[in-house]
């Protein structure tokens, strides 16, 4: 068997093994190995490491399809200078992800636009990112929940049973982190309109939670003002007025 049979006898095999990465990487990879005299082990240290970088990169790419996640924020974007009463290293504590293995909870607390939804949307990207999340199975359901915005509206009866068994379900087998407008306490019975569920809601959620109090300026609102005194000085500052002419003596009339 010539070389050129061999090279695409390598290809299907590669194909039919479904290794798309390894056979698009073969070409290059054979000639980098000529330059650079690889051996043998070397050289397929290199084609599988190609395959490798591909496959958890689609998989990274479907576990993010899967966790629907509604913006591409990373905790590395997050201003903490901005909202100063974020606790930075509680919340690097909980980037470490320790609080899934141990099925805890996170809740995060504030008024709108403070910042709860984005540091809760980069926690659970961090999740979807580590390497846990590759033992995720849906018949289990996910590791990791992710309940934005609760508290904005009451919950309907049937809503907020459903709700309650969810969390009810999860509990001490997987994390929830939750944002909300109201604060813990007796202020969730208006959410539950039922005093009892969200006792025994709260009870559930905040046992092995670590909860993180957000106060402050909203950063919508924060960058509204901003906007909005940018446009007023836009229109303020005064422009030259290169067309004025300059006043001429009056005149007596006199022919």
């Amino acid at each position: 068997m010539n070389q050129h049979s061999l090279y695409q006898e390598v290809r299907s095999h590669l194909a039919y093994l479904r290794l798309p990465a390894m056979a698009e990487a073969l070409p290059q990879a054979l000639e980098q190995a000529q330059q650079n005299k690889l051996g043998h082990t070397a050289f397929l240290h290199q084609l599988l490491g190609t395959e490798v970088r591909s496959t958890e990169e689609r998989r990274l790419a479907g576990r993010l399809r899967f966790a629907n996640l509604p913006a591409p924020w990373r905790l590395e974007d997050f201003d903490f200078d901005a909202q100063p009463s974020v606790d930075r290293k509680l919340v690097e504590d909980l980037a470490s992800l320790r609080f899934i293995e141990d099925a805890g909870n996170v809740l995060l607390v504030g008024p709108p636009g403070v910042g709860k939804t984005m540091l809760a949307i980069c926690l659970a990207r961090r999740a979807v990112e580590g390497r846990w999340a590759t033992t995720m199975r849906f018949y289990a359901g996910p590791q990791l929940l992710l309940i934005d915005e609760l508290g904005y509206l009451p919950l309907a009866s049937e809503a907020a049973a459903s709700l309650f068994q969810v969390v009810t379900q999860r509990y001490l087998k997987g994390s929830i982190i939750l944002t909300t407008n109201r604060g813990v306490g007796p202020a969730w019975a208006e959410i539950f309109q039922d005093p009892m569920v969200a006792a025994a809601m709260l009870d559930r959620l905040l046992h092995r939670a670590a909860v993180l109090q957000i106060e402050g300026e909203s950063f919508r609102m924060r960058a509204h003002r901003a906007r909005v005194e940018r446009l007023r000085k836009g229109l303020t500052t005064p422009t030259p007025d290169v067309l004025k002419q300059p006043d001429t003596p009056p005149t007596d009339g006199a022919s």
